[in-house]
């Protein structure tokens, strides 16, 4: 974290008007903006308290880079901090258009190519065709294995989670408009309800996404408002972050199950889902559908995208029982930006529309 980062060509400005400097890229279609340069410093002593800071004193520089004009509802974003963990390469707060994140898989894969690219890690011994970036989120210490080729990253990488586990299986909720719905409730960093399309009469390979957002939306709003989120490390992470809808096909299969997750304020995931196939792999391991080391595909309804997940060991998480589970995707760089935000600009601080 101690390299200095090469920022983009800032257009001519007043010098007193801060600028946000970014590196854009996206892993299976769900983009990802870095920070390079332009947010001020995040304080705290641990990671977390990092994120309360940031949530606290700046979050208008989320603001300015998630939303519109700069950004747009679905955008996705990384501010890299110091981690107070030795083991640690760097650490990184989790953006969003409602907030911050304590987990992102889509973002981890991107973040290793990063980290092994501008030099946030020792370079790799020469020959070698992985390199090892120990990335601290929110959640916990994940560790990326980035392919790479004289000594940068070929694209490919995959990440071991934290301890991942099944929180309730089978839970009956009653959801708006949908009468009584079962649903089951998995963490892999972050905490999702599962439940197939079907049950609210949907395909999820070829409904509409409006249709796929409404239903999973009014799953995560009545898990919030009727079910109790606890994680036995840190209330901070006790909380429900989205719904995934899936095709129903939890039994073991060498064919692609396909989902889509809708996250944070309807935040619509490309990809299909870092943290969410980390969950769906510990949910099935849970149910005796998956063994370790036992592959899934996992497809994106949104783009076809496609992430492989297993679980490689067990693991626990307070009185849980958990796996560490393994997720593999493609990270891509896109380019880089340098945004002015100037004072006299209505709009400086960005804005959604409904």
């Amino acid at each position: 974290m101690e390299r200095a980062l090469a920022v983009p060509w800032v257009p001519p400005h007043d010098p007193r008007t801060p600028a946000l400097s970014v590196v854009d890229m996206h892993t299976g279609g769900e983009p990802l903006r870095i920070v390079l340069e332009g947010c001020p410093e995040v304080v705290g002593p641990t990671l977390l308290a990092k994120r309360r800071y940031m949530r606290q004193h700046l979050d208008y520089v989320r603001r300015r880079l998630m939303f519109e004009p700069r950004g747009h509802r679905d955008m996705y974003g990384a501010i890299l901090v110091p981690s107070e963990l030795p083991d640690a390469h760097l650490g990184v707060l989790f953006l969003h258009n409602e907030g911050y994140s304590s987990m992102c898989g889509h973002a981890v894969l991107a973040l290793g190519r990063f980290a092994l690219d501008f030099g946030l890690v020792p370079p790799p011994a020469p020959g070698a065709l992985e390199a090892c970036v120990n990335i601290h989120c929110p959640c916990g210490l994940v560790t990326a294995f980035v392919a790479c080729e004289g000594g940068r990253s070929r694209g490919p990488v995959r990440f071991h989670s934290v301890p991942a586990f099944a929180l309730v299986t089978d839970l009956t909720v009653d959801v708006p408009g949908h009468g009584k719905v079962v649903v089951d409730i998995a963490y892999g960093g972050a905490f999702y309800a599962f439940v197939s399309a079907e049950k609210f009469g949907l395909n999820v390979c070829s409904a509409k996404t409006r249709d796929l957002v409404d239903a999973a939306s009014a799953v995560t709003e009545a898990v919030k408002a009727q079910f109790k989120i606890h994680h036995p490390d840190s209330e901070e992470l006790a909380f429900m972050y989205g719904t995934i809808l899936t095709d129903g096909k939890d039994t073991y299969s060498e064919e692609p199950t396909t989902n889509i997750c809708v996250f944070a304020d309807e935040q619509v995931d490309r990809s299909p889902t870092g943290s969410g196939v980390t969950a769906r792999i510990a949910l099935q391991y849970h149910k005796g559908l998956v063994q370790l080391n036992q592959s899934r595909a996992f497809k994106s309804s949104a783009t076809g995208s496609v992430f492989t997940g297993k679980a490689v060991r067990e693991a626990k998480c307070g009185d849980f029982k958990a796996v560490t589970v393994e997720v593999s995707g493609q990270a891509h760089y896109m380019g880089t930006a340098s945004f002015i935000v100037e004072d006299d600009d209505p709009l400086k601080d960005g804005f959604l529309l409904k």
